[in-house]
C-alpha cells in the first residue's frame, strides 16, 4: 500500500493524549510551515493561527470546550481563527504582498485585484464568514495529513463554544473568530480508540468517474 494511504489508516481523532510525550519545537515548526504554505481562495489566507501552550489559558479554554480533555493533555491547541468579515483592505494588502515577493508593480496587479474585490466584497456578511472559515478548514485538513506523516497525532475539535473562545483568546478585538480547534500530540495507550478498526463508505459508494 502506499506510505501515505498507510499514515492515514495509522491517523484516528485521538480522544486521549499522553501528557508526557511533547512535540518538539522542529516538528512543531513543520507543522505550522505546512499550515502557512496551504492553498487558500486566490491565496488570500483569510485567517490567522494560534498556537496555545499556555496552562492557564488551556484550562480556561477547556472549560469552554465542555470539558474534554484534549484541549489540556495535547502537547499543543492549534485555534483556527477566521476573518468572519473583511473590506478592500484585504485586498489591498495581498496585492502589496505580492508586489513585494515577485517584484512587480500594482498595474501588473491591477486586474486580479479587480477580480477580487468584484467576487467577495459585494458578499454579504453571513457569505463571507462562510467563505473565510471554509478556508480555515482547508488548514485543518493539511494539517492532519502531514501530523499522520509524521506520525504525530490529532484531534479536530468543533465541539466548543466560540464565543467564549473568541473573549479568551482575545479574538474578536483583532477582527477574528475560532473557527475550528486541532488539539496535537501523542496518543495514550489508554486511549481505547486506537484499536477500533477505521470506518468508512468504500470507493464504490462514494467516488464516481465521470
Amino acid at each position: 500500500m502506499n506510505p501515505i494511504v498507510d499514515k492515514l489508516n495509522w491517523r484516528y481523532a485521538t480522544k486521549k493524549f499522553d501528557s508526557s510525550k511533547k512535540i518538539s519545537k522542529e516538528d512543531l515548526e513543520t507543522l505550522l510551515e505546512a499550515a502557512r504554505l496551504t492553498a487558500s481562495s486566490y491565496g488570500l489566507q483569510p485567517y490567522e493561527i494560534y498556537v496555545i501552550k499556555d496552562t492557564d489559558v488551556r484550562k480556561n479554554l477547556r472549560k469552554a470546550s465542555y470539558n474534554q480533555p484534549q484541549i489540556t493533555d495535547a502537547s499543543y491547541l492549534i485555534v483556527l481563527a477566521n476573518k468572519p468579515t473583511f473590506n478592500e483592505t484585504m485586498i489591498d494588502d495581498y496585492i502589496a504582498n505580492i508586489m513585494a515577493i515577485r517584484g512587480v508593480s500594482k498595474d501588473d496587479l491591477e486586474g486580479f485585484s479587480q477580480t477580487m474585490k468584484s467576487t467577495l466584497l459585494d458578499l454579504p456578511d453571513a457569505h463571507k464568514n462562510t467563505w473565510t472559515s471554509n478556508q480555515a478548514y482547508i488548514v485543518l485538513g493539511n494539517l492532519m495529513t502531514i501530523a499522520a506523516e509524521m506520525e504525530i497525532d490529532t484531534c479536530p475539535m468543533e465541539g466548543f463554544d466560540k464565543a467564549q473562545y473568541n473573549e479568551i483568546l482575545g479574538l474578536t478585538d483583532k477582527g477574528l473568530n475560532a473557527a475550528v480547534v486541532l488539539a496535537v500530540g501523542y496518543r495514550s495507550s489508554e486511549d481505547d480508540t486506537q484499536n477500533y478498526p477505521k470506518v468508512r463508505y468504500s470507493k464504490e459508494q462514494i467516488i464516481t468517474h465521470i
